[in-house]
């Protein structure tokens, strides 16, 4: 019978495991983990992150700064609200909404950002350490669904893994954490050749490229894993993910559902990480 990897719920638990962290650095006579959110422009979908991210700050004792910015603010303005963030001792985590205006230069704003303020793990030298097997920040996506596999003991080791998408928020760095867990890796894209095949003969099944429905029951084996990364909604504005959830459980050892799997995990891991880039100055 396939289980359902519940993100809600495991979201909850960290969630509290840092909240209590938090107390603890606090009672201890320390400021608490400070994140700054910058958002450029209206983005309805930014808005609600930016906003969700602030709230749970909120309620773990984390304090926040939010800045919403127009979307005609230069780069150069951009990156000197950063490097004022970088310098300010109140802030342990900086993070750049993404999509930027398509006059800014998104690598360059990411670069700007001190890497032990990263906390979303995207500046080369956190994905460099991830490479090389260093203590660094993990992008929060990947991060997250490393830790549904820890949480519900889903064992990495010699596993096949076939990930969808290489995108360098989820797909590139999900790769090298996976290997990292002695994982055998195959990243997939646009341009992989008989894909089903590859997917057939994987244990673990990844999909991050943001298509409905994309993964069907005829592309999995039985009792594999499928971890759903995507988030689309269908014509009757209904959220879904990458996997014809309905059918491909029903082949399924473990399935993420679309909400409640690896979305809210994002979140919690960002917290995770805003309290570490904490813990390494006290």
């Amino acid at each position: 019978m396939t289980k359902i990897i519940d993100g809600k719920k495991i979201s909850i638990e960290i969630k509290e495991e840092i909240r209590l962290e938090v107390e603890k650095i606090i009672k201890n006579g320390k400021r608490a983990p400070g994140l700054a959110v910058i958002i450029v422009g209206e983005n309805p979908a930014s808005k609600v992150y930016v906003n969700s991210k602030v709230k749970t700050c909120n309620a773990l004792g984390i304090y926040s700064e939010k800045y919403i910015l127009d979307s005609e603010i230069s780069e150069i303005d951009l990156l000197e609200l950063v490097e004022k963030l970088n310098n300010k001792d109140e802030i342990d985590g900086i993070l750049v909404q993404l999509p930027l205006p398509k006059h800014i230069d998104e690598d360059k704003v990411i670069e700007a950002i001190k890497p032990n303020k990263d906390v979303d793990g995207f500046h080369p030298i956190n994905l460099g350490k991830l490479v090389i097997g260093k203590d660094g920040f993990k992008s929060c996506t990947p991060y997250g669904i490393m830790e549904l596999l820890k949480r519900y003991e889903i064992d990495l080791n010699g596993k096949d893994v076939v990930i969808v998408g290489r995108s360098n928020i989820v797909g590139k760095p999900l790769s090298i954490m996976l290997t990292n867990e002695n994982a055998t890796v195959t990243l997939c894209h646009s341009r992989t050749k008989k894909l089903s095949e590859k997917t057939l003969n994987a244990d673990i099944v990844i999909v991050a490229i943001g298509k409905e429905k994309f993964l069907t029951k005829d592309m999995v084996k039985d009792g594999s894993i499928v971890i759903d990364v995507g988030i689309n909604r269908n014509k009757l504005g209904k959220l879904c993910g990458d996997v014809d959830y309905e059918n491909v459980s029903k082949k399924t050892s473990f399935i993420t559902p679309v909400p409640g799997g690896v979305g809210p995990m994002t979140i919690g891991m960002l917290m995770k990480n805003t309290v570490k880039s904490r813990m390494e100055k006290i």
